[in-house]
């Protein structure tokens, strides 16, 4: 009997540690399944029904709050990103060039940016979001000649199983699929598949992406036998091709929690305040009855119609009005309350659209700034794990297909991501707000106190901070030697 090729059993081996794996991301799931389709049934109800829904408040305000995310962080067609020297740009010809060439570059990303279905496919992953509090985005090169170079994914959160790392970011992705032999040959043809399988059979497939170190791989493992699992495929990604990124996360949990998870009891609550409203409504308007088994009165042939001839015995009651038990007046107090607690936690009054148009620009400001505040926390975690993984992947993709050049910047800086969405911009508004205050006081003083200001410097810190382009500036003359 020949000895097994050692490099099967070690594939075979890996096979099995990563179906482990999954099993365990999937039953540490399961827990949370429950809880997520309570979420989506009274935000996006499957349209071949479910539960019956009577209150609209919730799924308009998390549509809305999810548009309003998109608007906030990733606003399609705008500079909602940049990219700059890790330190101030230096003065003469060679800082010049090298921060327009940064600008050409991201002009090129944001150029594939709004060729792509970026938008579409944000907006879908920012309503799992916040609905289930996880959203999954995969990002993929598109095949050459297509208008851009990235196909975006929002992968729904129902058929992703996230694994966490050690750096405490969801770095590991499980998806299992069911395919013919047919479509799994198509994608993947080196498989060999079971002796005596059936062509219209359901193979199960498991896909697997981890971290692993600075590689990111990728293995696909069939697994119809538990026990003897087949390593279908393997491959590794220079950046993840699979953000996952969360609304928030508590202590020991690897899904987070998102602000419709929080809202849900006063979800619940109002959706059922309303259906007992209508019932009240449905008994005033038509009433409820009673009636004398009298023999000529039949009760099962009794239409209330208007100008109906009811027949009755003589001397008998016939057809009489029962009271209602009461009032219920009080449900719109408790209705009103309720909804406005669920506008709030979604904070669709707080980023949403204001109604009054009247508003001074101190107002927009401080509500600005208000905004910043409460999404402080899960902005700096959408940067972590949506935004500067995406950037990085995508300029990760120009790069190999030459589009993007490798930029040698002066005194062996690096190149960082400069965010310029409506959101990055609140801070960087009130530090220019401060600096413009410190200048119009000084130069108020005027004399030496005013003789102290270097006003060329001034103006490029305001155009840093305000993050207008390098275009704008008229370059510095070179200092004599």
């Amino acid at each position: 009997m020949n000895a097994p090729d050692p490099h099967d059993v070690a594939r075979q081996a890996q096979a099995l540690r990563l179906l482990a794996r999954y099993t365990a991301a999937r039953d540490c799931r399961r827990a949370i399944e429950p809880v997520w389709q309570a979420c989506y049934d009274h935000i996006l109800p499957a349209p071949t029904g479910g539960a019956a829904l009577y209150d609209a408040t919730a799924a308009d305000a998390a549509e809305q709050l999810a548009a309003s995310l998109l608007a906030e962080l990733t606003p399609p067609w705008s500079r909602w990103f940049g990219l700059a020297p890790s330190r101030a740009p230096e003065d003469g010809p060679e800082g010049r060039a090298a921060a327009e060439a940064l600008e050409d570059a991201a002009a090129t990303l944001r150029g594939h940016f709004d060729r792509s279905n970026f938008a579409i496919e944000m907006h879908q992953a920012f309503l799992d979001l916040v609905i289930g509090g996880t959203g999954v985005l995969l990002v993929e090169e598109a095949p050459l000649g297509e208008p851009s170079a990235f196909r975006f994914a929002a992968l729904p959160l129902q058929a992703a199983v996230l694994e966490e790392g050690p750096d405490g970011r969801l770095t590991t992705l499980f998806r299992e699929a069911r395919l013919t032999p047919a479509a799994l040959l198509a994608r993947y043809p080196d498989a060999v598949l079971p002796q005596g399988a059936d062509a219209e059979a359901q193979l199960r497939v498991v896909e697997a992406t981890w971290a692993d170190g600075p590689v990111v791989r990728h293995a696909a493992i069939l697994a119809e036998e538990s026990d003897r699992p087949v390593l279908l495929a393997e491959g590794r990604f220079a950046e993840h091709p699979a953000i996952a990124f969360r609304w928030l996360k508590a202590p020991g949990e690897v899904f987070g929690r998102g602000p419709v998870m929080k809202a849900l009891p006063d979800i619940r609550t109002a959706n059922k305040v309303v259906e007992l409203v209508l019932k009240n409504a449905s008994i005033a308007a038509t009433g409820i009855w009673q009636a004398e088994d009298d023999g000529v009165l039949n009760p099962a042939t009794v239409r209330l119609t208007p100008g109906a001839i009811i027949p009755k015995a003589p001397g008998s009651a016939g057809l009489t009005p029962l009271a209602a038990p009461g009032n219920f007046d009080v449900s719109q107090l408790v209705l009103t309350d309720l909804r406005a607690r669920i506008r709030g936690a979604l904070l669709a009054d707080r980023i949403g659209p204001q109604q009054d148009a009247k508003r001074t620009a101190t107002e927009v400001l401080e509500r600005a700034a208000e905004t910043a505040r409460l999404l402080g926390a899960t902005y700096g975690r959408l940067q972590a794990e949506l935004l500067t993984p995406l950037v990085t992947r995508c300029l990760g993709i120009l790069r190999r297909r030459g589009e993007i050049p490798r930029i040698a910047l002066p005194g062996g800086q690096e190149a960082v991501i400069r965010y310029e969405s409506p959101l990055a911009r609140v801070q960087g508004r009130a530090d220019a707000a401060n600096t413009l205050l410190f200048l119009q006081s000084v130069a108020a003083l005027g004399g030496v106190a005013a003789a102290q200001i270097d006003a060329a410097a001034a103006t490029r810190w305001l155009a840093r901070t305000l993050g207008a382009p390098a275009e704008v500036l008229v370059p510095l003359a070179p200092q004599p030697e």
